[in-house]
């Protein structure tokens, strides 16, 4: 019989077998890790080389200006003011709207209900996720704008004081404005931060919920000082999930968002195009070499907003996420 097998134990060699597999699959991994980082790497490269040139052709300041015309080549004189203004208002409205909403609907279907509804009544919150941004654009433009026209002059009419109630740029007649985007935007990713915070609050170690009850605490004490404390990554990652979803969402905000001709006011009230729908709104002439630089050079800055908004939500979270 072989003694091949006693004198790799007693030298305590791996077998070259396992650690050839070892090594080819740790291998792997770092392939796949690095693929992501190469096309990361390529995009923000490929959109950097293609926008400078246009960068350098424009007449206007890139970060300080509103206006954004690109009709004349020889004239270039384009601004990401407006569109950074009605980007990050609407995105974060929606955010503000979703978040409690969707960590309320999480809590309920992992901690108060029945298990006999918790699985259907997910199952109709994870369908929201499937249905169309054309939808939702549509919803919001003919049956949820209509509808938000009484409130927003309300809000117009006695909170006018605070700069977010303020008259926008446009009018409130017909509702289409970042306030009705914003709505509209917290509806499409409520079904991302609830299914987030839903496994994230599911995953709480039993040990700590029956320890709470058994020092007495009630059922929102529990949650409070057990499930809350550990979802709190989870919920945040959630939210940068739709907030991302949020910056990048084109044809709802397209449908819902009335243009503006004149600059931003910072209220919620305001019309305009976000990053992705002004680029999606000028895809068919995108024919000329400089004036398509200019919508790149918008989309190389959404580009770097999203990583920066994760990057604060890693930030934030510590670095990890619970679960």
């Amino acid at each position: 019989m072989s003694t091949e097998p006693s004198t790799i134990a007693a030298t305590g060699r791996k077998a070259p077998t396992k650690y050839g597999a070892e090594f080819a699959f740790r291998s792997a991994a770092t392939a796949a890790g690095g693929v992501i980082v190469a096309a990361i790497a390529l995009i923000a490269l490929f959109l950097l080389i293609r926008a400078w040139p246009s960068v350098m052709a424009n007449k206007a300041n890139f970060f300080t200006t509103s206006e954004f015309n690109t009709s004349d080549a020889n004239n270039l004189k384009f601004g990401i003011k407006d569109l950074f203004m009605v980007t990050v208002l609407s995105s974060l409205f929606a955010l503000v709207i979703a978040v409690p909403i969707g960590v309320g609907i999480a809590l309920f279907l992992t901690q108060y209900s029945p298990k006999v509804l918790a699985r259907p009544f997910s199952a109709v919150v994870d369908l929201l996720a499937a249905v169309p941004s054309i939808v939702f654009g549509l919803w919001g433009f003919l049956m949820l704008a209509p509808k938000l026209e009484p409130l927003q002059t309300f809000l117009n009419n006695n909170l006018s004081w605070l700069f977010l109630f303020k008259d926008g740029d446009v009018s409130i007649a017909g509702g289409g404005t970042i306030f009705t985007a914003g709505i509209v935007l917290a509806v499409m990713i409520l079904p991302i931060i609830t299914s987030v915070s839903r496994e994230v609050f599911g995953l709480t170690p039993r040990s700590q919920i029956e320890a709470a009850q058994a020092l007495g605490a009630t059922k929102w004490e529990v949650v409070r000082l057990t499930v809350l404390p550990f979802g709190r990554s989870g919920v945040i990652a959630g939210s940068m999930l739709g907030l991302g979803r949020a910056l990048g969402e084109t044809i709802a905000v397209l449908i819902v968002l009335r243009t503006s001709s004149q600059a931003g006011k910072w209220s919620l009230f305001d019309g305009g195009y976000t990053f992705a729908s002004k680029i999606a709104s000028a895809a068919s002439e995108f024919s000329s070499k400089l004036p398509t630089g200019a919508y790149i050079a918008a989309g190389f800055v959404l580009f770097a907003l999203t990583f920066v908004v994760n990057a604060l939500a890693r930030l934030v979270a510590g670095g990890k996420v619970n679960g």
